[in-house]
């Protein structure tokens, strides 16, 4: 429920209905759920004209759910029937929408259900009633589908959509309902068991499916701890509207409970074409969704996540994004045959489409709390880089697919190192922990002897002398295939415990290592947080208590902090422009120097790129192979130059003196404080530490520059994909323009031949980089200044504190210094409440954890 939609024509309108003048703050979430209960269940009960003593009875017994004997809801309750039912207010559409306006989707769910649940009391629904349940219905926004469901389910008939089964399931969750009330919880659940059980329908073949039980406990632990926010907003909003506490605690809060809610793994599968990457997932989807073939097939980054029903959502690299039919989903996802049987490149490069978002209701991986992202094959891909970068961001396991029978090639040791640099935010020697490697295709591998040699040659790689990976269980070698037919045949068998053991490995990554880990780093953020409550309450009631006195000239001083703290953001910020500024004239001048001794550099890497593939009869695909190798070699260039220069020297150096500058100015507001505190015995000190403590990653340890790709990964990203359908399509679109022809066949000298494509190659890719250079200049602009911004903005979110701090003070003092005695003693009763709600939340949370 969104109470922002609350207005005072609302709380006019339920004040005429109930006959009492009701505030905003006796209008809570559960009091307008229930008036529009009421209102819904009216109209039930009068459309036909006639109102039988058991509907009477069912009315009261629906109503008293949401409420206890001799409460004030309970006698709210009484008023709003009597109200609503002299104004008929259920025959008015127009109050109808206002009073469900700021109803949340459930919630208008649930409400509809009641009318339904209420009308089929004999187990049949009136027409009448059916009619204007659908009205209701389609004026509040809900699916047709799920109208059917709610009443075939009331009515116990057997012919049900299944997935819109499923989705009214999951809208009427309990765990929806957590930020209402415990009643709510309850009485969604009894709903739920009123409905149909999916397992009551017949099945011709079942299907092996997983629960992945330990994902969901951490959903569980995350919804429990955004209910806990839920109330600490409240008691913050209450202690706000008192003067107690500042505004920026319910900021705080609300962030906190925003990324609880959005919290997700994000899973990618990353290889090589024809990999088996598609059977893969459907395999771990338990169902054929990936479009699947023995040539090259994936064509674009493809986004997996549970979703109250299946549709599909384009999102084009133009910026706009269209809901598709699930019947083209294949099609989008796909590269055409030919392009598959001939050269991807071209196809790949001059794509429209970003990714593909594919949301279902019944994925048992997906709906444990799971995004698997579905990257291309990359090792034909003209825009690896920029690839590997939207597949890893924010991404918490890598799963990469090589197959046995030709495990680890050249471009896919390659592929693996670049992994490991990106998962470690560019740190090039350190293995990394959350890289699964899995081997596919061991059903072809016949002998035993044969599976040894595979396995000896993959962990030798990974984890040999300077290991890529480290952890328990990285390595596994499956049959995706044959998983997935044993899966969807309801069959055991030796392919279905391996992977049944991947599976596992990942679900006790995800849940022990990066579960644990976000639900602690929340924990920490709400911690803190109820030590700024009662800070500031504490503060609250020593005032109350005469224990701080402001003087006249104590105020005059505390103004000139306020002026002197928002001087201190000022210069920060000037310091901060001006080495700006300084770092892009040095990366400049840097630049140049490396530029200069690039094409040579690039000319001798050159002779050591390779193909397979033969000029007389696969031109082509060689030409292809020598662009990619252009372009590994100048992203590596670009790379090397973004870390060990760019990084390492220019940014860290002026870094440095930001960071000096921002110290020296917060080591000052400290000071400051601690003066005042001497003068009036606050503790500031304590209040703003915490403050500093919460964000001191952000400006003090602020380790992978880059978004944690490094400066080079992104630098390369900016520079090889920043013109519409990106340079790399240009070089592409060029080359086959002036070299698929420029070269006969017949010729004998083949090694002459690839020399001359190479060349070809360089010069053409050369001429595109010179056409950019104001490109580049733009991305290190860009680069520089996101880097700084980041600190300066944590600064200036601390001053922005400290000065709060001394606003709240005054007024405080100024309250208290108006009120009376009675009054005071009032308030201090009143805080001593909150104090003691704040720490039913802290041991509700100890507790559940």
């Amino acid at each position: 429920m969104d109470t922002s939609l609350v207005n005072t024509q609302l709380l006019d309108w339920l004040s005429q209905m109930s006959g009492q003048k009701l505030t905003q703050r006796e209008l809570t979430r559960p009091v307008i759920f229930l008036a529009n209960l009421v209102t819904i269940l009216l109209g039930v009960i009068f459309v036909d004209g006639t109102v039988a003593e058991e509907e009477k009875q069912r009315l009261l017994k629906t109503l008293y759910l949401f409420s206890t004997p001799e409460s004030n809801v309970r006698r709210l309750t009484h008023l709003m029937i009597k109200g609503i039912k002299e104004n008929q207010t259920y025959k008015r559409v127009n109050d109808l929408l206002l009073l469900s306006d700021s109803l949340s989707d459930s919630e208008k769910l649930l409400l509809i259900a009641f009318g339904y649940e209420m009308s089929a009391t004999d187990g049949v629904i009136d027409p009448r009633e059916k009619q204007y349940l659908e009205v209701v219905g389609n004026h509040l926004g809900i699916n047709q589908k799920h109208l059917a469901v709610l009443e075939i389910g009331f009515t116990h008939q057997t012919d049900i959509d299944l997935t819109a089964l499923d989705e009214v399931k999951f809208l009427l969750d309990p765990s929806r309902f957590f930020e209402l009330d415990v009643i709510f919880i309850k009485a969604t659940t009894d709903m739920l068991t009123a409905l149909p059980a999916k397992n009551e329908h017949k099945v011709l073949k079942q299907k092996i499916q997983y629960s992945y039980s330990d994902l969901k406990k951490v959903q569980d632990y995350q919804k429990q701890l955004d209910y806990f926010c839920h109330n600490l907003y409240q008691l913050i909003a209450d202690c706000k509207e008192h003067g107690f506490l500042a505004d920026t605690l319910i900021n705080e809060v609300s962030k906190i409970s925003q990324k609880l809610q959005s919290q997700r793994f994000r899973l990618a599968v990353i290889g090589e074409f024809s990999q088996g990457k598609s059977t893969l997932l459907n395999a771990l989807l338990g169902e054929v969704i990936q479009p699947v073939r023995e040539i090259p097939c994936s064509g674009t980054v493809t986004v997996l996540k549970y979703g109250t029903c299946k549709r599909v959502i384009c999102r084009y690299k133009n910026g706009t994004e269209e809901e598709i039919p699930f019947s083209e989903y294949q099609l989008k996802a796909s590269i055409s045959e030919d392009a598959a049987l001939g050269c991807l490149s071209d196809e790949l490069a001059n794509s429209e489409v970003k990714e593909i978002v594919f949301e279902h209701p019944d994925l048992a991986l997906c709906s444990s709390g799971v995004e698997i992202i579905d990257s291309p094959g990359l090792n034909e891909h003209p825009d690896r880089t920029v690839v590997t970068q939207q597949v890893l961001k924010d991404t918490d396991a890598v799963i990469f697919l090589t197959n046995v029978s030709r495990s680890l090639t050249q471009t896919e040791r390659e592929l693996l190192q670049d992994l490991r640099i990106q998962l470690n935010g560019g740190k090039e020697n350190e293995p990394t922990n959350n890289l699964f490697v899995v081997g596919n295709f061991m059903d072809m591998v016949r002998t035993e002897k044969g599976r040894e040699q595979v396995k000896q040659r993959v962990e030798r790689f990974l984890q040999g002398e300077n290991p890529l990976i480290i952890g328990e269980n990285r390595i596994h070698f499956i049959s995706a295939q044959a998983a997935l037919e044993a899966m969807l045949g309801g069959e055991e068998n030796e392919y279905l415990t391996t992977f049944q053991n991947f599976t596992q490995a990942i679900e006790k990554f995800l849940t022990d290592e990066r579960g644990t880990l976000k639900i602690n780093l929340s924990l920490i953020e709400i911690n803190s947080l109820i030590q700024k409550c009662r800070s500031g309450l504490s503060q609250a009631e020593k005032i109350l208590d005469g224990k701080i006195n402001i003087s006249e000239s104590e105020k005059q001083k505390i103004f000139e902090q306020i002026g002197e703290a928002s001087g201190r953001d000022v210069r920060i910020r000037l310091v901060a422009s001006q080495l700006v500024e300084q770092v892009i004239e040095q990366a400049a001048e840097s630049w140049d120097e490396w530029w200069e001794g690039l094409e040579k550099r690039i000319t001798e890497k050159s002779q050591h790129w390779h193909s397979e593939h033969n000029p007389a009869w696969s031109q082509d695909r060689l030409i292809q192979d020598y662009i990619n190798q252009f372009i590994r070699d100048i992203s590596k260039e670009i790379d090397d130059w973004g870390n060990k220069t760019l990084k390492d020297v220019i940014l860290n150096e002026n870094i440095k003196i930001l960071d000096a500058n921002i110290e020296y100015e917060l080591d000052a507001v400290q000071a400051e404080f601690r003066n005042i505190e001497q003068q009036v015995k606050t503790d500031f000190s304590e209040q703003l530490q915490l403050t500093i403590d919460g964000i001191n990653d952000d400006f003090m340890g602020f380790g992978g520059f880059g978004g944690g790709l490094g400066i080079g990964g992104a630098l390369a990203a900016g520079l090889l994909a920043f013109t519409g359908i990106g340079l790399v399509a240009i070089i592409i679109a060029s080359l086959a323009a002036t070299i698929a022809g420029s070269f006969g066949f017949g010729l004998f000298d083949i090694d002459g031949l690839h020399n001359q494509i190479k060349l070809k190659v360089i010069n053409i890719g050369f001429q595109k980089l010179n056409e950019s250079t104001d490109k580049v200049a733009e991305k290190l602009h860009e680069i520089t200044t996101s880097v700084f911004d980041t600190k300066v903005e944590s600064a200036s979110r601390v001053i922005s504190q400290a000065i709060l701090l001394y606003e709240n003070l005054l007024e405080q003092h100024e309250k208290a210094y108006q009120e009376t005695l009675e009054q005071r003693e009032a308030e201090k009763v009143w805080i001593f409440q909150k104090y003691q709600e704040l720490e039913k939340i802290k041991n509700s949370i100890e507790a559940i954890l």
